[in-house]
């Protein structure tokens, strides 16, 4: 267990992966300090800890909060995400990604010697040679997303051997569903996260998704990812944070579940889920996107005893139907049947 009420840092825990991580670590004793510009993260999503609003890139505001709250360790979630607009618009990418991401580590330098936990992606790996993807296989990333990722993977390598920085990159695979209990779930604006645009269209909330290539190497056509429950991925920061204060963690850990889904199988998906149809048209092919990205996660699962808990994809789906029934935040939440909590 962590001591009574340690305090980490969260940058992005307004967002979705940042709030669901917020809620696995304070289940286990730790207090979330916040810290999001909310440019994309939600305020109503920032419920077991304190929010400072701030930009990763704004040294003096970073400067305060740690000087006020004195995190024990720190993990960065923050970050743009979007792979297409990296491509049309790359600046920000590395405005954010890397020069915010040099602004904390040299503030974390300021105040001490904690750790830092750092939000990676499978997109570091670019199109890889052969699947599954474990962490020796070279990172050629072919996007500036996964490029910007990849740099601060290595900024923190540098900061390692020159100061002896404690870190883990996490490097997820496609982050899906929502809160088991209801409490948070996917809300993108714009949305370009497949699962909740197949759902959307689905419930006529959203037009017909646009299938972006299917004329890719893969049984189908379409690309093929693995979908890795939002859940489960929290429950891997709690895992990493723990082996990093302990001083067991390595560098990197792959976060999936080992199986890929396509485009088509997920529309497949949302449609036993939800009984309707789902509406789509089939669109050029869009850069950089790999035809298959599939995990080997057995280092996560030997190191840190992970292993992702809700892995079929009906299970996956279905727990961000229900988020998206409700209306996402502005609607009561009723308890779904036994028969669809999986844990």
């Amino acid at each position: 267990m962590a001591h009574s009420r340690a305090t980490v840092l969260v940058t992005g825990g307004a967002g979705y992966v940042g709030s669901h991580v917020c809620k696995a670590l304070s289940r286990v004793g730790y207090l979330p300090v916040v810290y999001d510009n909310l440019l994309r993260g939600h305020e109503w999503a920032v419920k077991w800890g304190p929010l400072e609003r701030g930009d990763v890139r704004d040294r003096a505001r970073l400067g305060d909060v740690f000087a006020r709250h004195k995190p024990a360790a720190v993990l960065h979630i923050a970050g743009l995400a979007y792979v297409g607009e990296s491509i049309s618009d790359p600046g920000p990418y590395y405005e954010t990604n890397v020069a915010g991401s040099l602004a904390l580590i040299e503030t974390m330098r300021a105040f001490g010697s904690m750790p830092i936990l750092f939000s990676s992606t499978c997109a570091t790996y670019g199109n890889p040679d052969k699947l599954p993807i474990d962490e020796a296989t070279p990172q050629k990333p072919i996007s500036p997303y996964g490029v910007s990722k990849l740099m601060v993977e290595r900024m923190l390598v540098d900061f390692e051997r020159a100061h002896g920085l404690r870190f883990t990159a996490l490097r997820y695979f496609n982050a899906a569903g929502a809160d088991l209990e209801g409490e948070l779930g996917e809300t993108h604006d714009p949305e370009t996260h497949l699962i909740p645009l197949v759902l959307g269209a689905a419930s006529g909330r959203s037009p017909a998704i646009s299938i972006l290539g299917a004329d890719y190497e893969t049984p189908d056509g379409t690309c093929v990812r693995d979908y890795v429950h939002v859940t489960d991925l929290a429950a891997a920061h709690v895992l990493a944070l723990r082996a990093l204060e302990q001083g067991t963690a390595r560098r990197a850990y792959n976060l999936g579940i080992g199986s890929g889904f396509s485009v088509r199988e997920v529309i497949a998906a949302a449609e036993r889920v939800t009984g309707g149809k789902v509406p789509f048209c089939v669109s050029p092919r869009r850069a950089g996107d790999p035809p298959a990205l599939i995990s080997d996660a057995t280092r996560a699962g030997e190191d840190l005893g992970w292993r992702p808990k809700v892995i079929d994809l009906d299970d996956i789906v279905r727990s961000a139907w229900i988020w998206h029934q409700r209306g996402r935040q502005s609607a009561p939440f009723e308890a779904p049947p036994q028969s669809e909590r999986k844990t």
